[in-house]
């Protein structure tokens, strides 16, 4: 290490010990050495430069930066300019570390005055893999050897040595040069090196590759509590009985007859990852003693050294100026064009993992993940945490419990099925209704629509059975309480995840205030309580005001909804009439259920163009709000948009469920809409059959639409890119582009980070639990779609996206908020769909009280003979409205016209003493509905509530492992104390000072 002392004429010359050359006059000075840190196991050549550049093991000193001398077994030599002169070497130790002492320089005029930039042409390299820098070729003139390997996969600088750990890019043509540069400069005086590369395809383009030194990642890893592994985890065994001993040998005697473990990965493809079977502590230097430490280079692996460099440009200045910080807005603003970690190479290798193993991390994420051949096993959330950090792990890991809790509810929802396709002939109902041809219902619209058989409607009454039967209560009942057990049990199973993943004591970095906060408040400013500086302060009138014109916002557009739902109501009511004169038979027999079908995909088309809307307008309202810090942006924008695509996918599902067919008064007095069109019926064998179709549909179609502009979209882009680039430099370059050119080909990740997933799969859990009890198929639907969405997102972002910086994360944050209110909602509303939408109740109320069985307490079969009858009431045809009579006299079903049509209701006969009143058996059924709407919620919030009580949030043998921690931890400390204070004993023995004052 050649390094001038400014101030002085003479020079400090440090070889390692290995180095050949010495200088014949100089002598030879004891060996400096760290007592807390071992020395260097490799021999590393090091040189001082002004220019701050590194390459290899290279050693970096900087004015600005910080030096540790004491992690390596240095020889001095002190070679003078002018005449030799005896120097004192504490005094040349001091000046160093005085030079070395201010880290965090971020300008120094007189470097921008004086010394020449590093722009573009001092460390721009061309676009050329074989050729090798000037440092490297020094290194290797010097006996280095650089591994040609790591040289051409990409990975590394152009001396195949330092791992490129953070890739900005920019283009030459940009104007925001010195800004640039300005950030460059800050970039280097904090220890990073740097190496910039242009394009293979625009020569405008530039990637600049950033390395993090040892002594940078150790000292801001000390900084950011990361957590390193320090002491293997010592298992124990709980005590065992004879009794359950004898049981578990009954059960492993079992167990061999059966495949072993078909859904879980082969453990001799998957690495070994340490950090699982270590206890971890916050990394420290002075302690680097207590860590397991094989390898400097891959002690930090690349997710976290990719962290760590991100961390740093977010704290370094650009401009001077107090807000004029952090990478973030140099990418708002242009000057830089992306930012991203690099993938660890291909994913594919053209060896088989089985026979030659995984050659990187993302192709043994491929084989073992993001394949289709194992989709029927566990997902490697190690792996995944490792590569990706820990919010995408946990979404996984979310992801992968959800599904797996959605095998039972899919279960229970297939046996509720075929119960109702079992018991199909044996159904009194259905049977009566396909028999009952003497029967004349009226006609469902105005005019064009004809009088019809009951009987005509016999397929859609053994559909209706096929859903609604005796098992619907007890499977709403169940799902209400599963969606309880789901959360109670994921919270266990998160508490374990962060266990295992060290996140219990995690806690979030105090947050940064977002640049548009401290733009618009910067003039006023308060003291901050935690940090105790001064910060940008909102007034609460303020703040309160733009909540106001937010919440005014929300509540018009989810008025846009009711609109566009009212826009479907008048569209069915329309088309209704209209399919009921088609020409074509098929249609004009069926028009209900044409008119239900388009309706919906009507709806769907009006859901995801509102979907656009709400985007830009919740980012608008979030914006508008002014929120403090990024997770306050977050959670408000996340808030905004699930209310609005929550109300806009299921506005037209809850009127089909609550308002169809409720209001639409009886013949001869329909209620009409705008006093012209006639509301629309219910089928007449029930509203039910449409809720099904509702939701069948619109399930299966955003499921595939979002799966389609998951894997599709991108996968179409991708190939674009490709194809545009073999059209410019033909098909053979594309072999010998370097990994950040492949990346930066590929698609960013979402700018909203997880939203869109976990959004998907929230409304999908929405749709699972609020209205299952009319159509049971729903969960199964779910299990199907979650299998491959699983594999797609695996997909997706191991092979289509770049890859995301890794952040770390407790939990899935407000989503599991939301995801109770949707549990408690969904109680609601099943208690609701079985009794007012589903035929549960009316059934039980004629079995009871007015069928066959009535006060003998029986509810079989035999009991609902003529419950169809009775569920009909008699209408006189004379009585129409003019604009509302048929223009069929219903002829042609007996040769003479009709007298009397039939309608579903509880209404007196037209010649009772009040025609067309309410009956009796109106009433009954009305007080029996609102009595079961209490009862149901009631229970079922009790079973919930209990089962959230009887199950605790931490395991048992968690909370005895993390006991039995915290106690290692104990000991290690006390054994660590004791072992300085011995020390501390022998030394002043040795040295003969007395211990008077020492107490026995």
């Amino acid at each position: 290490l050649s390094l001038s002392i400014h101030g002085a004429e003479k020079r400090l010359q440090i070889h390692q010990r290995r180095s050949v050359a010495s200088h014949p006059g100089s002598r030879r000075l004891p060996v400096v050495r760290h007592s807390s840190l071992p020395p260097g196991r490799r021999s590393i050549k090091m040189e001082a430069r002004s220019s701050g550049i590194t390459n290899g093991k290279t050693k970096v000193f900087h004015a600005e930066g910080g030096v540790d001398l004491q992690s390596y077994q240095l020889d001095m030599q002190i070679l003078p300019d002018g005449p030799k002169s005896d120097v004192d070497f504490s005094e040349i130790l001091n000046a160093i570390q005085e030079m070395a002492k201010d880290v965090n320089i971020l300008f120094d005029e007189l470097e921008a005055v004086n010394s020449p930039c590093k722009d573009d042409d001092s460390l721009l390299h061309p676009g050329n893999l074989t050729s090798t820098s000037d440092d490297a070729s020094r290194l290797e003139a010097g006996g280095e050897t650089v591994p040609e390997k790591n040289k051409s996969n990409g990975l590394y600088f152009r001396d195949g040595k330092c791992r490129i750990d953070y890739i900005l890019v920019y283009r030459k043509s940009n104007p925001q040069m010195e800004k640039r540069e300005i950030f460059e400069r800050n970039i280097r005086a904090e220890g990073l090196q740097m190496e910039k590369e242009s394009s293979l395809i625009n020569s405008d383009i530039i990637f600049v590759k950033l390395h993090a030194p040892w002594e940078v990642l150790g000292r801001y890893a000390e900084q950011m509590n990361v957590r390193m592994p320090s002491r293997k985890k010592i298992y124990y065994l709980p005590r065992r009985y004879k009794f359950m001993s004898r049981i578990d040998k009954q059960i492993s005697s079992f167990r061999r007859w059966l495949p072993k473990k078909p859904m879980r990965l082969d453990k001799e493809t998957l690495p070994d990852l340490e950090e699982n079977d270590c206890y971890t502590a916050p990394f420290s230097q002075q302690r680097i003693h207590h860590f397991i430490i094989h390898n400097k280079d891959t002690f930090f692996n690349n997710a976290t050294r990719s962290r760590i460099v991100h961390h740093i440009l977010q704290r370094i200045k650009y401009e001077e100026g107090k807000n004029k910080i952090g990478l973030n807005r140099l990418l708002t603003n242009g000057s830089y064009e992306a930012a991203f970690p690099l993938h660890e190479g291909s994913y594919r290798s053209k060896n088989s993992i089985r026979t030659h193993g995984a050659v990187n991390h993302r192709h043994l994420l491929y084989e073992c993940w993001a394949s289709w051949g194992v989709w029927y096993k566990y997902q490697p959330l190690d792996l995944v945490r490792r590569y990706f950090g820990e919010k995408i792990g946990l979404y996984f890991a979310w992801l992968g419990w959800y599904t797996g809790m959605l095998f039972p509810a899919a279960f229970i929802g297939l046996f509720v099925f075929l119960y109702g396709v079992i018991t199909l002939d044996h159904c009194q109902v259905s049977k009566e209704v396909c028999q009952a041809t003497d029967i004349i219902m009226c006609p469902v619209c105005d005019k064009y629509c004809p009088f019809m058989r009951l009987s005509d409607s016999c397929v859609y009454a053994k559909v209706t059975h096929l859903f609604d039967n005796g098992a619907t209560v007890f499977f709403a009942v169940f799902m209400a309480v599963w969606a309880t057990v789901f959360l109670e049990f994921w919270k266990r199973r998160r508490a374990v995840i962060a266990y295992d993943w060290d996140l219990i004591d995690w806690e979030e970095e105090e947050e940064e205030i977002r640049p548009q906060f401290e733009a618009k408040y910067s003039k006023k400013e308060r003291m901050n309580p935690i940090s105790g500086k001064p910060e940008p302060y909102q007034a609460f009138a303020d703040k309160c005001s733009r909540l106001i014109v937010s919440a005014s916002g929300i509540f018009f557009m989810i008025c846009v909804v009711i609109a566009a739902v009212f826009g479907i109501v008048i569209y069915r009511v329309v088309t209704v009439s209209t399919f009921a004169a088609f020409k074509w038979a098929l249609i004009r027999n069926n028009s209900q259920v044409a008119t239900t079908g388009t309706a919906v995909c009507i709806n769907f088309c009006i859901i995801m163009l509102l979907n656009v809307l709400y985007e830009k307008v919740a980012l608008l309202l979030t914006n508008l709000e002014q929120p403090r810090t990024e997770s306050e942006w977050e959670n408000s924008f996340t808030l905004k948009m699930f209310l609005f695509q929550f109300v806009n996918l299921n506005s037209s599902t809850f009127y089909i469920a609550f308002f169809l067919g409720r209001f639409t008064g009886h013949p001869g007095a329909y209620l009409r809409l705008i006093n012209r069109w006639r509301l629309e019926e219910c089928h007449p064998s029930g509203c039910l059959i449409d809720l099904c179709m509702q939701m069948g549909i619109i399930m299966v179609l955003k499921q595939t639409w979002n799966n389609f502009m998951e894997l599709g979209y991108p996968l179409i882009q991708n190939w674009w890119t490709r194809r545009k680039v073999r059209q410019e430099h033909g098909p053979e370059r594309k072999i010998s582009f370097p990994q950040w050119e492949k990346d930066y080909n590929l698609q960013p990740m979402n700018a909203y980070g997880l939203f869109d997933e976990y959004l998907e799969m929230i409304l999908q859990f929405g749709f699972t639990t609020i209205f299952v009890a009319a159509f049971p198929l729903a969960p199964l639907l779910a299990l199907l779609n979650n299998i491959i969405e699983i594999r797609l997102d695996a997909y997706k972002f191991v092979t289509q996206w770049r890859r995301p910086l890794a952040s770390r994360a407790k939990d899935i944050g407000i989503w599991y908020g939301i995801l109770e209110g949707i549990g408690i909602l969904s109680v609601i509303t099943n208690a609701f769909v079985i009794a007012i939408t589903s035929d549960f109740i009316p059934r039980l109320v004629y079995a009871y009280k007015y069928g066959p069985c009535a006060g003998q307490g029986e509810a079989g079969q035999k009991c609902m003979v003529g419950y169809v009858n009775a569920s009909l009431s008699v209408f006189r045809i004379s009585d129409f409205e003019n604009r509302s009579e048929p223009e069929s006299d219903g002829s042609e079903f007996s040769g003479t016209p009709l007298k009397y049509c039939r309608y579903r209701d509880y209404r007196d006969p037209p010649h009772s003493l009040v025609p067309y009143g309410y009956t009796l058996q109106f009433w009954h059924v009305l007080a029996a509905r609102l009595a079961f709407i209490i009862v149901f919620e009631h229970l079922v919030f009790c079973i919930k509530h209990l089962i959230s009580y009887l199950i605790p949030d931490l395991p048992k043998d968690l909370r005895d492992r993390m006991r039995r921690e915290k106690y290692l931890i104990q000991e290690m400390m006390y054994e660590a104390e004791l072992e300085r204070l011995q020390k501390e004993r022998k030394e002043r023995k040795k040295n003969g000072k007395a211990h008077h004052n020492e107490w026995p």
